[in-house]
C-alpha cells in the first residue's frame, strides 16, 4: 500500500488546499474586522489560531484513513480509530490555539471567550469534513492507480498475444523450408545451399525485428522478397512474383511479419498444385491516413488445392484486432480465378 501523502505526490492539490484555507482565513478576518469591529491584528490572530492551525494539523488525518481501510478492518475498528484520532487532533488544535493566542497578542481572547464546548464541537465537525475530503482523494487516487494497472496489464497481455501470434509464423515457414531443403540436397545441392543462405538471412531479420511491432513498409517488403526468393528456388518457373510499389509508400509503418502469411497463403493455394506459372502481384498505395497493400494471385479453380485451417489469415485478423482494435482491415475477394487480399494499415 502506498502511504505517501497526496500533497507530496500531487503538489498541485497541496497548492489548491493552501489557497482554499488562506482565502477562507482572509474572508473570516475581513468579516471580523468590518462586521464586528474587531481590530485587524486581533482578528488575524483569532483566525490563525482557529483555521490555519487546524488546516496544518488536519493534513495528518490522511494517514488515519490509509491505516483504517475497509479491506483490513471492521466498521467498529474504523469508527474507533477515527474517534481516537479526532480527540487527539482536537486537543492538539485547542492547546496550540491557546498558546498561539497568548504568544502573538495578549489582548486577543475572543477565541477562548466563546466557549470551549463550541470549539470542541467545531473541531469534531471539521474532522468529519476532512475525513470526507481525504476519503474522496483516496478513492480518486486508488481509481487512477487501478486504471494505470489495468492499462499496464492490457499492454502486457497484448504483447504476449502478439508474440504468441508471431511464434506461429516462424516455425510454420521454417518447417516447410527445411522440408524443401531436405529434398533439394539430393536432387540439386547447389540450390539447396542457396536456399540455406537465404533462409539464414531471413531468420536473422525476423529475430532482429521481433521486438519491434512496427517497421517501415520498405523493410517488410525486403523481408518478403527474400521469402519469395526462397520459395522461387522451390517452385522455379511456377512462381512469378511481380511488384508495383509506389516509392512514397516505402516509409509507411506496418506491423512486422504481417505480409508473409499472405504470401504463404498465395503459394499454398495457388502454386502448389498449379501446372502453369502463377503470378503473385503486389501493389500498394498510400496517403497520410492509410497504407493499402493489395496481393493478388491467379489460380486454377479446377485443381483441388490443399485443404488448410486458414491459420495465416486468421493470425493476421487477430493481430489487427490487437493492434488497431478491429479485424476488418483485412479484406478478401475470390472470383474463383483470382484471389485478392487487401490489407489496410492506419498510419495515425
Amino acid at each position: 500500500m502506498d502511504f505517501k501523502h497526496p500533497f507530496i505526490s500531487n503538489p498541485k492539490l497541496a497548492i489548491f488546499y493552501a489557497l482554499f484555507w488562506l482565502i477562507a482565513a482572509l474572508a473570516n478576518v475581513l468579516i471580523l474586522t468590518f462586521s464586528n469591529g474587531i481590530d485587524f491584528v486581533i482578528a488575524s490572530v483569532e483566525v490563525f489560531s482557529f483555521i490555519i492551525i487546524y488546516a496544518i494539523i488536519g493534513t495528518a488525518i490522511w494517514f488515519v484513513i490509509k491505516f483504517s481501510t475497509l479491506e483490513n478492518n471492521s466498521i467498529y475498528r474504523i469508527v474507533l480509530a477515527h474517534v481516537i484520532a479526532a480527540t487527539i487532533i482536537v486537543f492538539i488544535w485547542m492547546y496550540s490555539g491557546v498558546v498561539f493566542i497568548k504568544l502573538l497578542h495578549p489582548n486577543a481572547g475572543m477565541w477562548l471567550q466563546k466557549g470551549v464546548i463550541n470549539r470542541i464541537f467545531g473541531g469534531y465537525m471539521l474532522y468529519i469534513i476532512y475525513v470526507v475530503f481525504f476519503y474522496a482523494v483516496n478513492y480518486y487516487k486508488g481509481f487512477k492507480e487501478k486504471l494505470q494497472n489495468e492499462s499496464q496489464l492490457k499492454a502486457l497481455v497484448k504483447e504476449a498475444e502478439l508474440h504468441a501470434l508471431k511464434s506461429q509464423i516462424n516455425p510454420h515457414f521454417l518447417f516447410n523450408s527445411l522440408n524443401s531443403i531436405s529434398s533439394l540436397t539430393m536432387t540439386d545441392p547447389k540450390r539447396a545451399q542457396e536456399m540455406v543462405i537465404d533462409l539464414s538471412q531471413l531468420m536473422r531479420y525476423s529475430l532482429k525485428h521481433d521486438q519491434n511491432e512496427k517497421v517501415t513498409f520498405q523493410h517488410e517488403l525486403e523481408n518478403n522478397k527474400l521469402y519469395l526468393h526462397i520459395e522461387k528456388v522451390r517452385f522455379g518457373r511456377k512462381l512469378n512474383p511481380v511488384f508495383e510499389i509506389d516509392k512514397k509508400c516505402l516509409q509507411a509503418k506496418i506491423p512486422n511479419m504481417i505480409l508473409q502469411p499472405l504470401y504463404e497463403n498465395a503459394i499454398k493455394y495457388g502454386v502448389y498444385e498449379a501446372t502453369d506459372p502463377v503470378e503473385i502481384e503486389t501493389r500498394c498505395k498510400c496517403s497520410d491516413e492509410v497504407l493499402e497493400v493489395i496481393i493478388t494471385n491467379n489460380y486454377d479453380s479446377n485443381v483441388i488445392s490443399k485443404k488448410g485451417e486458414g491459420i495465416g489469415l486468421r493470425n493476421i485478423r487477430e493481430r489487427l484486432q490487437i493492434i488497431f482494435g478491429s479485424p476488418h482491415f483485412l479484406k478478401i475477394d475470390d472470383n474463383k480465378k483470382e484471389f485478392k487480399v487487401t490489407l489496410t494499415i492506419p498510419q495515425k
